[in-house]
């Protein structure tokens, strides 16, 4: 999983960067947090895939290989361990700086 003290091998995105990404294209957004803090709030038209869940369902993402993935959760902490995760299976993830505590 996720190591500390090791740089992270994942770009990440500002949330004001990403709030203007998303006025002028289409960003495939996932959010990793479980169900009740996705109810609670989140980034419209994301998919939620838990973190604990992501290993059995890394594969509904891959319409989405081709293109950048944000991923995000509360703090940046799980997502930073979700954009490893995904990196090692191809994908090309970016980090939501702060996740939603920032947003």
């Amino acid at each position: 999983m996720f190591n500390f003290f090791s740089k992270p091998t994942y770009p990440t995105i500002s949330p004001a960067a990403l709030k203007e990404r998303l006025k002028k294209e289409n960003v495939v957004l996932l959010d990793v947090r479980e169900p009740y803090e996705h109810a609670e709030k989140n980034i419209p038209n994301s998919i939620l895939i838990p973190l604990g869940s992501l290993p059995q369902r890394a594969k509904e993402l891959e319409p989405y290989k081709d293109q950048e993935i944000v991923v995000y959760c509360r703090s940046g902490n799980r997502s930073g361990q979700a954009c490893e995760f995904l990196q090692k299976l191809g994908y090309k993830t970016i980090n939501l700086e702060g996740g939603m505590l920032a947003w």
